[in-house]
């Protein structure tokens, strides 16, 4: 797969999307915004989590998404792969595949 091809759809689905509904998509918005600066863990923790989630409930968009983030945050290869083996063995076999898709991602988007 094309991770940078896959953002790019991801973000244009998003834009459609928010154009349709744009009170739900600011509010949503404004959800992600309070999440991700408050609180005590640091961004990158939290993106760690939003990965193992994304993973375990097999959303290819949100994997994406979040590995994009991370690489932007400096997360290592050795992070990400701590985060998809807890996803794994939350997740079973199902979240094995996503993982994979995951390590792809983050290798494409390394490069």
């Amino acid at each position: 797969m094309d991770w940078h091809g896959k953002l790019d759809e991801t973000r244009k689905g998003l834009r459609n999307l928010n154009g349709a509904i744009p009170e739900t998509a600011q509010a949503f918005g404004a959800l992600g915004k309070a999440v991700k600066q408050g609180g005590v863990l640091e961004f990158k923790q939290k993106e760690f989590v939003a990965l193992g989630i994304a993973v375990a409930l097999r959303c290819e968009d949100c994997i994406g998404l979040h590995v994009e983030a991370l690489v932007r945050s400096g997360a290592t290869r050795a992070e990400v792969g701590d985060v998809l083996a807890m996803a794994i063995q939350m997740g079973g076999g199902p979240a094995m595949m996503y993982a994979a898709k995951a390590m792809e991602c983050y290798d494409q988007l390394t490069r």
